[in-house]
């Protein structure tokens, strides 16, 4: 961070009813810390082969955060299940003229790939933090595929009034079926979000 270096971390709140996993970004032994997570997230009860597949999934969210340096990430995982959803916080090289969100808007508008339905929807919101666009997509994970996974997903891309910088919060999931009940996630965690 260049330029507005009053502030050190981001903070969000998690909803408590779900079982939200905080990917250490900082972690300098990442495979054992996979490992620690997956036995405590899975148990003692299932077979080692479930722990280190879970392991390896955590050891991928880990990695995707990491590369696209992320401020703070975390997974929703089911006790005792699989990863459904992924969140992650970061922050934007925005030139300062860019700073707006009809900048935004208009870039989002112009992002390419196959999308489903009529195209991203396109939103104007005001957060605690300051104005946002949140873009809520789903598009296939293979362009080039007849058929396939589809990740659905809502991104706020934030102002912060009191810091010259931008953010994107995003949650991606696969689960179709629970769309409705992770767009209120998605919103409410972009609600919460804090920099501290």
């Amino acid at each position: 961070m260049t330029d507005a270096e009053d502030w050190r971390e981001c903070r969000v709140a998690l909803p408590a009813a779900h079982n939200w996993l905080v990917l250490d970004l900082a972690s300098e032994e990442p495979e054992a810390w996979a490992r620690t997570l997956a036995g405590q997230h899975l148990g003692d009860d299932v077979p080692e082969q479930w722990r280190e597949a879970f392991a390896t999934d955590l050891l991928w969210y880990w990695g995707a955060a990491v590369r696209q340096g992320a401020l703070c990430a975390a997974v929703l995982a089911p006790s005792h299940g699989p990863v459904v959803a992924s969140y992650t916080v970061r922050e934007l090289t925005v030139p300062t003229e860019s700073r707006t969100v009809a900048a935004f808007r208009a870039e989002a508008g112009k992002a390419e790939g196959p999308c489903f339905g009529d195209g991203p929807v396109l939103t104007e919101v005001e957060l605690p933090l300051g104005p946002a666009l949140r873009v809520h997509r789903q598009e296939p994970t293979d362009p080039q595929a007849d058929h396939g996974t589809v990740v659905e997903g809502i991104a706020h891309y934030v102002l912060p009034r009191r810091h010259p910088t931008a953010l994107e919060c995003r949650l991606l999931w696969t689960s179709l079926g629970l769309g409705a009940e992770l767009v209120k996630v998605a919103d409410e965690l972009a609600d919460s979000l804090r920099l501290v």
